[in-house]
């Protein structure tokens, strides 16, 4: 009979940590989004739950060559920190490709979406920042700021950070961590734009509903990859910077025209509804150029997609079977 695993959080946070190979593996996802014509990843499905401020985002995506394909199941409730609960949790379901059958069960409460989308990060910043980018600002205070500046450092010498969140507390406090965790020089700014200034490289990790980040706080040569629009409502760039932008990529220029920073730009005139943009993947297969100057403005725009929760979970399964890691069932 198949066998089925089912691995819990602590299963995963022990075979799949945020490294190189993670990134890799996010970045080959993307790679196969834009070149592989038998990919198959349908539009997001979403449930807002207004009166708790939730959401919950299904997504999934079918890799030619994968063994399995994922499903992902992904809330977002961002007034539990009030009461002392995570904002984000969820699971995946590893199914085969071959006969539909439940490889795996990932009660992973989000770690791997942080992982995934710590990894993608790091991804658009290995092939869109400077080479010698080593100052980074990170908007935001919670769980994906932690891990986005972690990921940076695998793919840059950063050697100097700044933070800004509205909770100033909450950026001081997480500043002295990533001080700790990282031995970098962490400072928390209350001023946005004095976050901004002179950084090479810009994060923003939040469910902001407006701008935080203005058109023209942006300086030659920065590049700010966006993480948090992942919603129709949500909005963290002021939509005048991606006309700014000497190069705009997108994770999927599908999603992002409907609910990335993209999404915003469009509907406040700045681009047309089908002006065509770059994705990341063509940029890692090479088929068209990122960074062109060291004086480019480059923004990514990552909404999160399906071919990244399929390759994550692929991994994990891969590394649990391989390590006799999590609980196995007959199916």
């Amino acid at each position: 009979m198949p066998i089925m695993k089912i691995l819990t959080e602590s299963d995963l946070r022990q075979i799949v940590p945020l490294d190189l190979d993670v990134v890799k593996c996010v970045e080959d996802a993307f790679r196969a989004l834009a070149v592989d014509s038998g990919v198959r990843m349908p539009p997001i499905l979403r449930l807002d739950v207004p009166d708790s401020r939730g959401e919950v985002d299904v997504k999934t995506a079918y890799i030619p060559g994968f063994a399995g394909f994922a499903i992902k199941i992904s809330p977002g409730f961002f007034d539990n920190p009030k009461i002392g609960l995570p904002s984000t949790n969820g699971m995946m379901v590893l199914l085969s490709s071959k006969t539909g059958l439940v490889q795996a069960l990932l009660l992973d409460n989000g770690y791997l979406t942080d992982m995934r989308t710590a990894a993608a990060g790091a991804v658009a910043a290995k092939h869109l920042a400077r080479e010698d980018a080593s100052i980074a600002t990170i908007f935001g205070a919670g769980v994906q700021a932690r891990l986005q500046l972690k990921a940076l450092t695998l793919v840059r010498s950063i050697k100097a950070v700044r933070l800004w969140a509205r909770d100033h507390f909450k950026a001081e406090s997480l500043a002295k961590q990533l001080q700790t965790d990282l031995d970098l020089p962490v400072v928390a700014l209350a001023d946005p734009t004095e976050a901004i200034s002179g950084s090479h490289i810009i994060v923003t990790t939040t469910p902001a509903d407006r701008p935080i980040v203005r058109a023209s706080w942006l300086e030659p040569g920065q590049h700010l990859t966006a993480m948090g629009s992942d919603a129709e409502h949500k909005n963290e760039v002021d939509p005048a910077a991606i006309s700014r932008a000497d190069v705009y990529v997108a994770d999927s220029l599908q999603q992002t025209r409907r609910l990335g920073e993209l999404h915003h730009a469009i509907e406040a005139g700045f681009v047309a509804p089908e002006q065509g943009f770059p994705e990341l993947g063509q940029i890692i297969a090479g088929e068209t150029a990122g960074r062109r100057s060291p004086d480019d403005i480059t923004i990514a725009d990552l909404t999160g997609t399906g071919v990244q929760d399929t390759a994550i979970a692929t991994l994990a399964h891969e590394r649990a079977t391989t390590s006799n890691v999590g609980m196995a069932f007959e199916n």
